[in-house]
This record gives C-alpha cells, structure tokens and sequence, in this order.
C-alpha cells in the first residue's frame, strides 16, 4: 500500500516530460530490471538549477520519487542540490515500502548523475574555448 503523497505525485506528477534546452542530462538504472530515470536540468551561470524534469520507465513510487527529487533541487546552487537524499525524499514521500526503497535511491543518483554531466560539459567548452583563444 502506498501512501497519499505517493499516489498523488504518480498521478500528478509536476515535473514529468523532456526538456529542450536543458544544459545537464543524466540516466540511472535500467540494468537487470531496474527502473529507468532520466532527469533534465537548466543550471544557470551562477550555478542555480532553474528548471527541472524528468522521464521515468518504471514503478509509481520512481515517478513519485522524481517528482519530489526535482522540486527539491529546483532553486537551490549545485552544491546544495548535491545535498539532497533519498532520505529528504522520504520525508516528503511520507512512506514507501521497503522494497520499494531503491526508486529513491536512484532518484539521488540521478541528480548526482545530471549534475556530473553538467560539469563535464563546462569542463569540454572551457578546452574548447581554450584551444580557440590560441
């Protein structure tokens, strides 16, 4: 049984769908019968995530825990929204079984795993404008 919160994030998901223009993509799971997640972010040029999606192949409680994965991150600098847990999605969540415990997990791993390729982009474009400035 799940809760009211995490049937109303499934059924009502705010922050389902791709995004155009998103400047940090990352993707978890999908292996051995694992959820699928792909989150999108636009951070700004002060670090601040601005906007946030995501797709999910997967259970209700993965789209639940994106859902709340991308509200809590939107507004915050990259360094806090490193912060954010599986456990802070917990809270919001109010309660999720525990074999259902992993769809947060990878909810935290996705946005570790956009925000990783975030920096791997600025790191290409500064090289990029490096070898231009010779």
């Amino acid at each position: 049984m799940y809760s009211k919160m995490v049937i109303e994030r499934f059924q009502n998901p705010k922050n389902a769908g791709a995004m155009h223009g998103a400047n940090a993509i990352g993707q978890v799971g999908g292996i051995a019968g694992s959820d699928l997640m792909k989150l999108y972010l636009k951070i700004n040029d002060s670090g601040k995530i601005e906007i946030a999606k995501f797709k999910v192949f997967g259970c209700c409680v993965s789209i639940a825990a994106m859902d709340v994965a991308c509200d809590l991150i939107v507004g915050k600098d990259i360094e806090n929204a490193l912060k954010v847990t599986n456990k802070d999605i917990l809270k919001v969540l109010c309660d999720v079984p525990d074999h259902k415990m992993q769809c947060l997990v990878l909810a935290e791993e996705a946005i570790r795993a956009a925000i990783q390729d975030y920096y791997d982009r600025v790191e290409k474009e500064t090289k990029k404008s490096l070898k231009k400035a010779r």
